[in-house]
């Protein structure tokens, strides 16, 4: 499925995969965010990063009308308050959907799949 913008100049089709590689793009640059994971992993018992090519894997875009809601896995490091976090992504993604796209979202829900230790 795809979404159409269109203005003054024409149109531009974006697909779901476009919109979730800029939704894992945002999400990463947040602090307290390990990287993204696989919406898949969880029912194995595993939860592996991916990388920035694969960060599609871990985002689900779904438009209902004209509402898009956007599902997103990831993994936060250990000793971050994960509401926190969970809220500076949904505000970082929120704002980068809006500044590059011009498009609202209705709903972000954030998946933890799992806490890393990092070394800082």
């Amino acid at each position: 499925m795809s979404i159409e913008v269109k203005n003054k100049f024409g149109g531009i089709e974006l697909t779901n995969d476009v919109i979730a590689r800029i939704v894992g793009e945002a999400a990463v640059e947040c602090y307290g965010i390990v990287g993204m994971a696989s919406r898949h992993q969880i029912r194995d018992g595993l939860t592996e990063i991916l990388r920035k090519e694969n960060f599609a894997r871990g985002v689900i875009v779904r438009t209902i009308g004209e509402e898009m809601h956007i599902d997103l896995h990831i993994i936060v490091s250990y000793g971050v308050k994960i509401s926190e976090v969970a809220y500076q992504v949904q505000s970082k993604v929120k704002y980068t959907l809006q500044k590059m796209v011009g498009m609202t979202v209705q709903s972000i829900n954030i998946f933890v799949q799992g806490v890393r230790v990092t070394n800082l």
